[in-house]
Formats: structure tokens, C-alpha cells, sequence
């Protein structure tokens, strides 16, 4: 049982670096933070992991299964028969601060230079959407372009900006709208 343990601990300290990076970000949270938080041993944090880095990375890879599930889900189910109601649901388990993107996009514009092979995989799902998107866009539109899937994952940013810049929960959705009956 040793090996189901360490798993039970890598996910906790996982979990625990993924709620404290979405709250406070990449640079204000430090692996004496996460090991108080998931109540482990400095050792065993770098025995399990090696560096803030590959704990960063490896946070980021689970956040980008996890969506990619969902994606592939949203685009083979019968539950959304036409391409608006696909797009909207990909764009709302994406527009929303609560979400497995809304680390991802922060790894964006916080770990460029400082974590390199962790931006890489954030940077990786971006282009894996943007050609999720791109077929999905084919599948109903045969005219569809690279750049409308640009533009839609442009939008889903905006959406998260807004929603950083708002008091309110407001739901960002008129750009969606004109998006979608446009390319209807």
C-alpha cells in the first residue's frame, strides 16, 4: 500500500498548490506554503517532486487532462447537437475563475521566463483548443478558418479578463453571442 499512499499524498500536495496558485499566483506561493498547506515533509516534497518547477508542471498537466476530457466530451456527445451549443459549453468550462483553464491561462502570463518547461505545457493546451475549436468549426461550416478558432479562444481570455476586472459575477457572454450567430 506504500504506492497508494504516495498517491493520496501527491494529489493532496497537488490539489493544495492549485487552489493556493489560483488565489495568490506562481510567485507569492513558496513549497514551505504548499507543505504546511498539504501537511508534508519538506523531503518528501522534493523527494515526490524535485522542484517547484516539475510540482508547477506537473498541476498544470492535470488542469489540461482534465479540460481535454471535457472538451473531447462536449464535442462527441449527442447532448449538443449544433455548433452554438457546442462552443457555448466549451466556452463556459473555460470563461470562468473557478475553472481547470483559468490556472492554465494564468501560467501564461506569470511563468514565461521563471518556469519554462511549465509555461510550455500551458502553452501546448492553447494550441490543442485552438484546433479543438478549429474542427469543430469544421464539422458544421466547411469555410471555417484557423483564425475564427483564434478569435473564439481570444474571447474566452477576454471573458477572464472581465471577469478579473468586475465586482460582479456578470456572465460574459455578448461577445459569445455575436461569435456564434455570425458563424451559424
Amino acid at each position: 500500500m506504500p504506492n497508494l499512499e504516495n498517491s493520496f499524498r501527491a494529489l493532496r500536495v497537488l490539489h493544495a498548490a492549485r487552489d493556493l496558485f489560483n488565489q495568490h499566483g506562481f510567485h507569492k506561493v513558496g513549497v514551505d506554503r504548499i507543505i504546511a498547506e498539504a501537511r508534508i515533509s519538506k523531503s518528501t516534497f522534493y523527494n515526490d517532486f524535485h522542484s517547484k518547477e516539475r510540482l508547477i508542471e506537473m498541476c498544470l498537466l492535470v488542469q489540461k487532462e482534465h479540460l481535454k476530457e471535457k472538451v473531447r466530451a462536449v464535442r462527441e456527445s449527442r447532448q449538443y447537437p449544433d455548433l452554438s451549443l457546442k462552443l457555448r459549453q466549451i466556452y463556459l468550462l473555460h470563461a470562468d475563475l473557478k475553472g481547470a483553464y483559468y490556472l492554465l491561462f494564468k501560467a501564461i502570463f506569470e511563468i514565461k521566463k521563471l518556469y519554462p518547461n511549465a509555461y510550455q505545457t500551458a502553452i501546448r493546451y492553447r494550441r490543442w483548443l485552438k484546433n479543438e475549436i478549429f474542427w469543430v468549426l469544421r464539422e458544421s461550416k466547411k469555410r471555417a478558418t484557423y483564425e475564427e478558432s483564434d478569435i473564439f479562444v481570444f474571447m474566452i481570455d477576454g471573458a477572464i479578463f472581465g471577469l478579473l476586472g468586475s465586482s460582479q459575477n456578470e456572465e460574459p457572454d455578448q461577445l459569445l453571442d455575436y461569435f456564434l450567430k455570425v458563424n451559424a
